[in-house]
């Protein structure tokens, strides 16, 4: 499904991406973690060429992303879905409108992307909302209205772009509970840039660790954060012992 070998990109003397590799195979679900400025959002966007690599390959669907024209480009990200940190939608515009506004400037009919907006709200359990404005939702509802916009292309791809990283802690559940659900019935690939620990552990078939531009590690959830092998795995199960152990000492106390 998607192949990355060798994938570098400097910002001036800053290396975000250094001979990175990794694979994902259709159906799976995939959580990249690490530090922030690993490179972890550098690398997905990448994928689509949001941002352009120095150099390397970049194979999805059994095309070369590096070397697509400007219009094959265009063609190949109607099979990716993207959901980034921040909402992006357009506030005049209703729910409904937001999702179908790309389908519509692609050229599709109107009552069709007007359905596919319909059936893409309901995924995300917000149908009732299809005429609110985003000022009219919260933070959470919001980002599903970006996530039911990246779903309304029948995506073979979702990429995310930490997608809780921009909401109250209150308001991340909702946004997980949608990722869990399509996940659990493989409505499209999966790539989840994300720092919810629970959530690669609860969802991911893999987790990839990455530092200083590279996957340091990949491997089962219960592989990554029980045995680790690199410094920034160690990290992880650190982490999670010490949230282990506050929760059972807070239950203890009551």
């Amino acid at each position: 499904m998607l192949l990355i070998k060798n994938l570098s990109k400097s910002y001036g003397h800053i290396k975000a991406l250094d001979k990175l590799d990794l694979s994902v195979s259709k159906g799976e679900t995939v959580v990249v973690m690490g530090p922030s400025g690993c490179g972890k959002s550098t690398m997905v966007r990448s994928i689509n060429r949001l941002v352009e690599p120095d150099e390397g390959s970049i194979i999805f669907d059994g095309k070369e992303i590096m070397t697509l024209t400007e219009e094959e480009l265009f063609s190949i990200r109607k099979k990716i879905g993207f959901v980034f940190q921040q909402f992006n939608l357009i506030t005049r515009l209703t729910a409904k409108e937001n999702v179908m506004l790309g389908l519509v400037m692609s050229g599709m009919d109107r009552e069709i992307a007007e359905k596919k907006s319909r059936d893409a709200l309901d995924k995300v359990g917000l149908r009732q909302f299809e005429n609110s404005k985003p000022d009219e939702m919260s933070g959470g509802q919001q980002q599903r209205v970006g996530i039911a916009r990246a779903l309304a292309y029948e995506p073979e791809l979702m990429l995310w772009d930490e997608p809780t990283a921009s909401l109250d802690p209150i308001l991340v559940r909702e946004v997980l509970v949608v990722m869990e659900e399509l996940s659990r019935y493989k409505a499209a690939t999966m790539l989840v840039v994300t720092h919810e620990v629970a959530f690669a552990l609860h969802v991911g078939d893999r987790i990839a660790l990455m530092d200083q531009g590279k996957v340091v590690e990949l491997g089962s959830p219960l592989q990554v954060f029980t045995k680790p092998t690199s410094s920034v795995g160690k990290q992880y199960k650190d982490l999670i012992e010490y949230q282990t152990n506050k929760k059972f000492m807070t239950l203890s106390k009551e």
